[in-house]
């Protein structure tokens, strides 16, 4: 597992020992930060369900501003720490411990991109979804970037979010959503 390109390209990351993280492939970290490349720069974000801090240190990497990493596990909020020492990113970096209601409720300003890999099967796509449109967390511009298997569930919409694109990558989807759009910016003419 390693950076793939920007300011820490080429880094190798920690990785975990065994099967309770289970970390982004390069191929799909690759297709998503493809997908949202013009979204990346001077972005804030948040990789929740953390992991390794795979997500949050790539968008770093690739030119956003700030990245919060939220996670339970001490092994790896150990791990996300050792990411973001070695990558010397720990000026952009918030490192939040606590599950994701605890590290959504921490947060005090509008998040531009949110990664959202939670523990596939586990159903808690729709619970985080709420809490981002409840806590009104995500910017004007802002999208969820949710990574679960094919056959996970995640609702096609939830409060004010819709989806607005979804790749299947063999077993893995990536669905990205953002605001509905009301149409109330729009102006008619007479």
């Amino acid at each position: 597992m390693r950076i793939i390109t920007g300011e820490y390209r080429g880094r190798r990351l920690e990785s975990p020992i065994g099967y309770d993280v289970r970390p982004t492939t390069d191929k799909v970290k690759e297709a998503i930060f493809n997908i949202i490349m013009n979204d990346i720069w001077d972005a804030t974000c948040v990789d929740l369900f953390a992991g390794t801090g795979n997500l949050g240190l790539e968008a770093l990497s690739r030119g956003a501003k700030k990245c919060y990493f939220g996670d339970n596990s001490r092994e790896s909020l150990n791990l996300i720490k050792a990411n973001v020492k070695m990558c010397r990113a720990e000026d952009k970096s918030v490192i939040i411990a606590g599950d994701y209601t605890k590290t959504l409720s921490r947060i005090n300003e509008k998040i531009d991109i949110f990664f959202l890999d939670p523990p596939y099967k586990d159903g808690l796509y729709e619970n985080c979804l709420e809490l981002i449109d409840e806590l009104d967390l995500l910017s004007e511009d802002g999208i969820v970037v949710a990574e679960h298997g094919i056959r996970d569930y995640v609702p096609e919409e939830i409060g004010r979010l819709e989806i607005i694109k979804q790749r299947k990558y063999g077993k893995i989807m990536v669905t990205i959503y953002a605001e509905k759009n009301t149409g109330e910016d729009t102006e008619e003419e007479e």
